[in-house]
């Protein structure tokens, strides 16, 4: 990934796109959808797409796949082939660039598997944790990810399909609570799971730590409200010490580009967060 120190481990700069992607909820995801597939910038690489995967083919959506254009799905309706072959293609353009994606999956691991299938060029830039052995030999840095050209991961919230090169999140990763509630004013740092705790440690391993932030419906005036220095202090005060000391190596917002105008933006905090020791 773009916008950190090139000797840090893997980890640390949203990857789970900043701004809940558009093609359904998203690192990532809306009513209110930015229309970007990716962009390229000096802090951050963002995949935009949904992660959401249902039957009758695997397309990207948010609950439903077929009855509320513009809500549920956009507009082309996207597949999942077609949104990770969009990934691939991206990644092979830019080949200094890491990219994780995040599944909420509704789809069996057979046909997930037939869609990733697909892709082509997928086995050439898919990194797989477990046949590296990381929980043995540590994490690759970004350095080494990005000399051995595999520099995709795939998690998804299903367990049974580690066999594709799609790593179970909860056995990866530790996460948040996904939502700051309808108000934005929940801004504990409680974990997504009660039997993953963000301060889950491992002999010689621990799981990257994926940070949301964001409200229930995402607008962009919440999004100004929550993107400042909000965000920058729910990390210092609620989350850092919530993992037990560490810092986010993945942060979700919604619509990243704004902020509250305290001068404290999400590009400028993940740029923060890269310099940490």
């Amino acid at each position: 990934m773009t916008g950190r120190r090139p000797d840090r481990p893997t980890g640390r700069r949203p990857d789970r796109p900043t701004g809940r992607v558009p093609a359904g909820r998203s690192r990532g995801r809306p009513f209110v959808e930015e229309g970007h597939w990716y962009e390229k910038s000096r802090w951050l690489c963002v995949i935009s797409f949904g992660s959401d995967c249902y039957p009758s083919d695997v397309h990207l959506c948010h609950g439903e796949c077929k009855t509320f254009a513009g809500v549920t799905y956009a507009l082309p309706r996207k597949s999942f082939q077609g949104g990770m072959q969009t990934v691939v293609d991206f990644l092979v353009a830019h080949p200094e660039e890491v990219v994780s994606v995040f599944l909420e999956d509704h789809v069996g691991a057979q046909q997930l598997g037939a869609a990733l299938g697909r892709v082509r060029g997928l086995d050439q830039v898919l990194f797989r944790p477990d046949t590296w052995n990381v929980r043995q030999r540590g994490r690759p840095r970004m350095t080494g990810l990005v000399a051995s050209g595999k520099r995709l991961l795939i998690f998804s919230d299903e367990g049974d399909r580690e066999h594709l090169g799609v790593m179970h999140d909860k056995a990866w990763t530790v996460s948040n609570h996904w939502s700051l509630g309808d108000l934005g004013d929940d801004v504990s740092c409680v974990t997504r799971w009660a039997d993953v705790p963000l301060d889950r440690r491992e002999p010689g391993f621990r799981g990257l730590f994926t940070m949301s932030h964001h409200r229930n419906v995402p607008t962009v005036i919440n999004a100004a409200l929550d993107n400042g220095a909000k965000l920058r202090d729910r990390i210092d005060r609620t989350c850092r010490p919530a993992a037990g000391g560490r810092d986010p190596n993945f942060v979700a917002v919604d619509f990243h580009r704004l902020s509250d105008g305290s001068g404290h933006t999400p590009a400028s905090i993940v740029a923060g967060l890269n310099v940490r020791d």
